[in-house]
């Protein structure tokens, strides 16, 4: 088998005997064929002879900034990219593979707040609901959201019947085939037909905002913005408001299904942006 980048196999095999689940070794994979497929295209010392002993922190800069100038990867995505990169020159290291460690004097990027009114995460829906690295309940948040609904109505009780009659595009759908295969199991243990249940049996099988907060951290720390239903819901709102400009106060209210002082606050929102 050849590999995609130097002592990929004994590399991997370490992760996976670390307990690493099988999704986030693929994550390592794609960011170091990635980051050797620049070097090799762009790099003179490595294209040279292709050793990891001739890579320096210059060389990781370079990559690591053509990553932010080129493909406008935001803050978040940098540390990612650069702490996985970190943990293999650390590996090479401590198993005596190299000599150097190009990695120790780059720093990470300050964490970057986004506000509350961005709506980009509504134009890149489809690739959220395809990432495997994202929870099932953090897409289907997403998901939902994106249709209109508020935390407080999917997860109440019985929302499954209202979940039945929404139109979904096949992207959609797609997802919502791989969310089934996740949660009929648990709705099996917990006999409930609910789409938002613990995983552990309970009395109440029904997840809180605080228990779905639980779920969305971790996706949120990948994805790098904030997964707050309520602010996802205001992207959304203010997203359909400025879409839709020449629909009058009252049927932005019956569409979005707020009363009209909710209406008055989302327009002040715009505003002030």
């Amino acid at each position: 088998m050849s590999n995609d980048y130097p002592y990929q196999d004994t590399f991997e095999i370490d992760l996976q005997n670390k307990g690493l689940a099988k999704v986030t070794i693929n994550e390592y994979t794609k960011i170091l064929s990635d980051m050797f497929d620049y070097l090799s295209d762009f790099n003179k010392g490595y294209q040279e002879d292709h050793k990891v002993s001739n890579l320096f922190n210059r060389d990781i800069e370079e990559y690591l900034q053509m990553l932010l100038d080129e493909r406008k990867i935001n803050h978040n995505t940098y540390n990612k990219v650069l702490s996985h990169i970190n943990v293999y020159f650390n590996y090479l290291f401590t198993h005596q593979l190299n000599s150097n460690l190009p990695t120790i004097d780059i720093k990470g990027l300050k964490h970057e707040s986004k506000s509350e009114l961005d709506t980009s995460w509504l134009d890149n829906i489809n690739v959220i609901l395809a990432d495997a690295n994202v929870h099932f309940y953090a897409r289907m948040t997403v998901l939902l959201i994106s249709k209109g609904f508020k935390s407080e109505e999917f997860l109440q009780p019985g929302f499954y019947r209202l979940f039945n009659q929404i139109t979904f595009s096949d992207e959609e759908k797609f997802f919502i085939n791989l969310f089934d295969k996740f949660i009929q199991p648990i709705q099996l243990k917990q006999n409930s037909r609910d789409i938002f249940l613990k995983q552990r049996l309970a009395e109440d099988p029904h997840i809180t905002s605080a228990g779905l907060h639980k779920y969305l951290t971790p996706s949120e720390q990948y994805l790098g913005f904030s997964l707050s239903p309520s602010e996802l819901f205001t992207g959304y709102v203010i997203d359909f408001i400025k879409k839709n400009p020449d629909l009058s106060d009252s049927k932005l209210s019956s569409q979005l299904n707020l009363d009209l002082s909710s209406i008055n606050y989302y327009k002040e929102l715009i505003k002030k942006d």
